[in-house]
């Protein structure tokens, strides 16, 4: 595993999400992305990670990705790809990532299942949690401190690693939504916002968060089709082998 960066800019704040419980970490990612009109500036390559290539709008998408906005000073890590099996080779990548552009802070985005549904005429209430050194700072979003919980994944590697400036922020997402979760997503771009002073329009969000939801869950299906076609060629393949 390998990290290819065209620039580096430097003092940045890192901001990363995974596909994982609600796609939360992916859907959030990708809105920053377009929403802070950040640009790619590089990729994080392996060989274990499937060769089936997403295109969308006549581009074709990392499975892997690495954005910068400037005049925000965040770089933001983007995957549509399953990491499992990956996850202490990527928070080896993040730890050496945040060397090389010397991150001041680490944000990890997760999503949780959530134990209960707390609605309040039409609205779903989504839950957010905070683990982080700067309590005070995160304390001011509104979001709850992660007293109590198991955190797997990326982010579970990246907090068993000592001395990394990390932040982990946690959504639930609602179980009797289908995946993906863009409400929940919605929600940790407000806290984002207020956190690092982002300027979002709320109105429009949880529209934005729909659409980039639909665009996600069209390109991952395609994967997994993908991915599907090619396990049932190469099975297809070895029963005429064998036979």
């Amino acid at each position: 595993m390998r990290i290819e960066l065209t620039e580096k800019p430097q003092g940045v704040i890192l901001i990363e999400g995974f596909p994982g419980y609600g796609l939360i970490g992916t859907i959030t990612t990708e809105f920053l992305i377009s929403h802070l009109n950040a640009k790619q500036i590089g990729r994080i390559q392996s060989d274990k990670i499937n060769p089936v290539v997403m295109v969308h709008d006549g581009k074709v998408i990392d499975p892997i990705g690495i954005f910068y906005a400037k005049k925000n000073k965040i770089v933001i890590l983007h995957a549509l790809i399953s990491v499992t099996g990956m996850e202490w080779e990527l928070a080896e990548i993040i730890n050496d990532l945040s060397k090389q552009l010397k991150v001041k802070e680490i944000i990890s985005i997760e999503g949780v299942g959530s134990v209960k549904e707390e609605v309040t005429g039409k609205e779903v209430i989504v839950n957010t949690y905070y683990y982080s050194q700067s309590k005070e700072k995160w304390k001011k979003t509104g979001s709850n401190p992660l007293d109590e919980g198991v955190v797997m994944g990326v982010t579970g590697a990246l907090l068993l690693k000592k001395g990394l400036p990390l932040s982990c922020v946690f959504a639930e997402a609602q179980s009797k939504l289908p995946v993906p979760d863009s409400r929940a997503s919605a929600k940790v771009i407000e806290i984002l916002d207020k956190y690092l002073g982002l300027n979002v329009d709320y109105k429009p969000l949880l529209k934005k968060a729909d659409e980039f939801e639909g665009k996600l869950k069209t390109l991952l299906e395609g994967s997994k089709k993908a991915l599907d076609s090619k396990k049932e060629k190469e099975s297809n393949y070895e029963l005429d082998y064998l036979g």
